[in-house]
């Protein structure tokens, strides 16, 4: 990778690039949530995007940019689960080998799924081991391109395209927009977009309260992390700190950042699925939960959601949905 940073114009450049293979995901719009809400809530449904969230964007961006040395190299990344099938899909689309690094307690709707689109999977312990420590020997031993999940600027600028496709979408000015927020790599791409476009949309991160490393670095003004503390359903949001490349555009642009309990992700999914008939993940439904929770103002607004994510576990699913969903910090593993 050369040293370039992310950029507008690098978004813009991006959607040309993901055209041919990914998909322009939906700008829903629920009466019955804008009626709760007493504001309009538009809802871009990322969930119905290749491999089921917007991680499709940024790997198709990056990888399908290979030379044909890279291409016949392979490729490795490192993911929850969102990420690696994206990259997988993208590798699969470009006709390359894609290596996995997954935590082992990765949903298994999500390991299946890389499996699915041909990648080969490497589980590790994400308690005790470094995925990016794995990820990057394995790249050295295969000689294999390496694809971080949200620290890369192709990445990055692929994730932007969400909003790009957003603004086009609406049918007017959008007050403010909330997005789930994990290393950040999809916030900054999004931000980067709302500064050029629209620089009076007001942008909002949400995090799992136990992974709060956004919120503590805006208040610190620097990248820190967060005490290490119990899992969290929001899977796809677990990140120690948020990323090099991506914390000074959103540290620029967000107008703040603000927590979910476990709860209130779930019932959020359920939300979603009840009502607007969305399946979600619930890292997914991070964005609505926190506008379902009241945390964010949104009555009289006009609030642009990303639901970022549909890869739930089925098991998980039932449960939030059947309302037998104990959080694990009450005894019951999720």
């Amino acid at each position: 990778m050369s040293d370039r940073i992310a950029s507008y114009e690098g978004v813009l450049d991006a959607a040309r690039q993901i055209a041919p293979a990914a998909v322009r995901t939906p700008l829903i719009e629920s009466p019955a949530l804008n009626e709760r809400m007493g504001g309009r809530i538009l809802l871009k449904a990322e969930t119905l995007q290749v491999a089921g969230a917007f991680k499709f964007r940024g790997a198709y961006n990056r990888i399908s940019r290979f030379s044909a040395d890279e291409l016949a190299a392979g490729v490795v990344a490192f993911s929850s689960g969102n990420h690696a099938q994206g990259v997988a899909a993208a590798a699969r689309l470009m006709g390359t080998r894609a290596v996995i690094v997954m935590p082992a307690d990765s949903p298994v709707i999500k390991i299946e799924g890389v499996k699915a689109f041909g990648g080969d999977v490497r589980l590790y312990d994400r308690w005790t081991e470094s995925r990016e420590e794995i990820g990057a020997q394995v790249a050295r031993e295969r000689g294999s391109v390496l694809v971080p999940p949200f620290d890369d600027p192709y990445v990055i600028e692929g994730q932007g395209t969400t909003a790009l496709e957003l603004l086009e979408q609406a049918d007017g000015p959008v007050d403010q927009l909330i997005c789930c927020c994990s290393g950040g790599g999809l916030m900054a791409g999004i931000n980067l977009v709302l500064e050029a476009r629209s620089p009076t949309t007001r942008s909002w991160a949400v995090e799992p309260e136990a992974f709060d490393d956004t919120a503590r670095s805006l208040a610190a003004g620097e990248r820190v992390g967060h005490p290490q503390g119990p899992p969290s359903i929001c899977d796809a949001l677990q990140t120690p700190i948020p990323g090099v490349l991506t914390f000074p555009i959103n540290r620029r642009v967000l107008s703040g950042a603000v927590t979910i309990s476990d709860p209130e992700a779930a019932d959020a999914v359920a939300y979603a699925f009840r009502t607007l008939k969305l399946v979600v993940e619930p890292g997914g439904a991070a964005a609505l939960a926190a506008v379902l929770a009241g945390k964010i103002e949104t009555a009289g607004r006009t609030t642009a959601v990303i639901l970022s994510g549909g890869n739930i576990d089925p098991g998980l699913f039932a449960q939030i949905i059947e309302g037998r969903f104990v959080p694990a910090t009450q005894g019951v593993s999720a």
